[in-house]
């Protein structure tokens, strides 16, 4: 296999995007109605109730998310950062009625794999001849002696956009200059690898300008992180970072970085042997796949749900398919790149399984954008194959790869057009 330059593979990628498409399977309408169920309206659901209406617009679709709206993950950072907006990072579903999903407003609470129905909240029962969960991620609660989702109101997590962006954004304005921020990242893995440390890089960003003397103590369950060295460059540059001024501090695990418990009262943090005290605290915690899942059986004994890597069909129930962050696809990371890709996968291996077909086989592609400050961007990216005898998605060699620690000034710039490009494609891609 030839090298793949990482200017090609970016190309390549949005190529990917743009055109909609993974395995190819045309828009023809079939002659029989089929009914597809889909729990989740975040990215993978948006992106597979979407592609199955486009795939073959003969399939029934039904969407079922309880939010009338959705605001994501990725470029939410920028929120904290003061660059962006909430309202810039919210969508709705009116792009995908008008494409002819039925869109339910409402909570999925079991999905029966026999009887073939998803039965809600509301008392609907929505009956499926194959069904896509998308369930995103929960939190571990019971891992950080002292931390409970009942002091999320106080110790946000942030890690699903909305609420939660908007109240730790208001405990940076409110907090003094001078103060303390802790970011504590979780043990891998949990969504979007690359997420808090582009996290501390935004708010050193907004605290750089309205209030330069706090600092940002970053308390790491893991001794390394997706892009370490392009992180710890740009800090160095933008933040001082490693000298007596920095705004940045990283403990890893090794140095007792790894959070244990939480004294929410007195807002102070344990390792195994040190102490701190915060201003602010966001507090990450382990993570697993979504409630629906566990609910409906679809997990193993790590909390996640593994399926057939060809078609994202469940290892342990048929008929069910399971895509985004709550699936095991490594290498895949869990982020909103990889759920997009792989709900496009998995709608055109369902539309070829509803029509007798061979599944085709998918190729996959991510890209993790984290913009750090002002002009500087970095980003990892990969392509992904199957490895049917491993049942992985396997990273291909020389495809991809990071920022060159070299990277100009203006590279670095062109990163920042890129991530925001990009934001704006999926955004389409899923919604439009």
């Amino acid at each position: 296999m030839s090298k793949i330059s990482r200017r090609d593979f970016l190309k390549l990628a949005g190529g990917l995007t743009a055109a909609g498409m993974v395995g190819g399977v045309s828009s023809v309408a079939r002659a029989a109605s089929k009914r597809v169920v889909i729990v989740g309206g975040g990215v993978g659901g948006a992106t597979a109730a979407k592609f199955l209406r486009l795939n073959d617009p003969s399939i029934e679709v039904t969407l079922i998310e309880p939010n009338k709206e959705y605001f994501t993950c990725f470029m939410s950072n920028e929120v904290l950062g003061g660059e962006r907006s909430m309202d810039s990072i919210k969508f709705n579903y009116e792009g995908l009625k008008r494409r002819g999903v039925k869109v339910v407003h409402d909570s999925a609470t079991a999905i029966d794999p026999v009887a073939k129905t998803v039965k809600t909240q509301g008392g609907q029962s929505f009956a499926f001849d194959r069904a896509i969960v998308s369930p995103g991620i929960d939190f571990k609660w019971d891992t950080i002696q002292g931390y409970s989702q009942d002091l999320i109101e106080t110790i946000p997590h942030a890690w699903k956009a909305g609420p939660q962006t908007v109240l730790l954004r208001k405990q940076l304005e409110a907090m003094k200059d001078g103060g303390v921020v802790v970011i504590a990242p979780p043990a891998d893995p949990f969504r979007c690898p690359p997420g808090p440390y582009e996290r501390a890089s935004q708010i050193a960003h907004y605290l750089k300008r309205h209030k330069p003397k706090s600092t940002i103590l970053i308390l790491d369950a893991k001794d390394a992180f997706s892009k370490k060295g392009q992180f710890e460059l740009g800090w160095e540059r933008l933040y001082g970072y490693k000298t007596d001024k920095s705004m940045i501090k990283w403990v890893p695990k090794s140095q007792d970085g790894a959070v244990v418990r939480l004294d929410a009262k007195a807002m102070k943090l344990y390792g195994d042997v040190q102490e701190h005290k915060a201003d602010v605290i966001n507090l990450i915690p382990p993570q697993k796949a979504g409630k629906i899942a566990f609910d409906s059986g679809l997990t193993n004994d790590k909390g996640w749900c593994p399926v057939d890597v060809m078609t994202f069909e469940s290892k342990i129930h048929k008929g069910i398919h399971v895509i985004g962050d709550a699936c095991v696809a490594a290498d895949m990371p869990k982020s909103g790149y990889s759920a997009n890709s792989q709900a496009k996968a998995c709608a055109d291996a369902v539309v070829a399984l509803l029509a007798g077909r061979d599944v085709p086989t998918p190729a996959h592609a991510n890209t993790c954008y984290s913009v750090l400050g002002k002009d500087y961007g970095i980003s990892v990216s990969f392509t992904y194959r199957v490895n049917r005898a491993e049942n992985k998605l396997a990273a291909v060699k020389d495809a991809g790869g990071v920022t060159p620690l070299n990277a100009s000034v203006s590279d670095l710039k062109r990163e920042v057009a890129y991530a925001h490009s990009w934001f704006r494609n999926i955004t389409e891609d899923m919604f439009g």
